[in-house]
């Protein structure tokens, strides 16, 4: 059994998979080798057993470590201004806080009346269009502002989070 936190969790899966991917490279380099008739061939070293039982045995280990995060995940109770969340819950909210956001990014950033410019084939339309906002674009800005400090509230918690609290990982 052993302690980890989040990020160390992450960091050593990565660790892994690069660990896995060169594993794999070499696999792909050595596992066959050419040769012309009558040439004495030049074989590669590889065992295939040894390095099926290293790649299965670091496919365990991530799988066993990602089982430990996802349920360090679920199961933690974060505070997060005047609410407690699970981190799988804050990372859901803030994907969903993000897409409103870039939403109300464009709506903050509109003018209540703006010419629309018109070109085209023959020119300019000779009656000027505008564009008119159909909402309160102050109340916009407003809800943006409000969106990015929930959304920096929620990341600020999670990265403590990951830095500091520490799960077991039967590894």
């Amino acid at each position: 059994m052993q302690k980890m936190t989040s990020a160390y969790a992450n960091k050593m899966i990565r660790t892994l998979e690069e660990e896995k991917a060169l594993l794999l490279s070499k696999e792909s380099d050595s596992c066959t080798y050419v040769a012309q008739v009558g040439e004495e061939p030049v074989i590669p070293e590889y065992d295939y057993a040894e390095v099926y039982g290293a790649i299965a045995a670091i496919d365990e280990k991530i799988a066993i470590i990602k089982h430990a995060l996802n349920l360090s995940n679920a199961q933690a109770q974060i505070p997060v201004g005047d609410t407690v969340m699970s981190v799988d819950t804050i990372l859901i909210r803030m994907t969903q806080l993000n897409r409103r956001k870039a939403v109300l990014e464009e709506m903050r950033r509109r003018l209540p009346k703006a010419r629309v410019e018109m070109h085209g084939y023959y020119g300019r339309n000779a009656t000027p269009e505008y564009v008119y906002a159909n909402y309160d674009v102050e109340l916009a800005k407003q809800d943006y502002e409000i969106l990015s400090r929930t959304i920096i509230d929620m990341q600020m918690a999670l990265d403590q989070y990951n830095q500091t609290v520490q799960f077991d990982v039967d590894i």
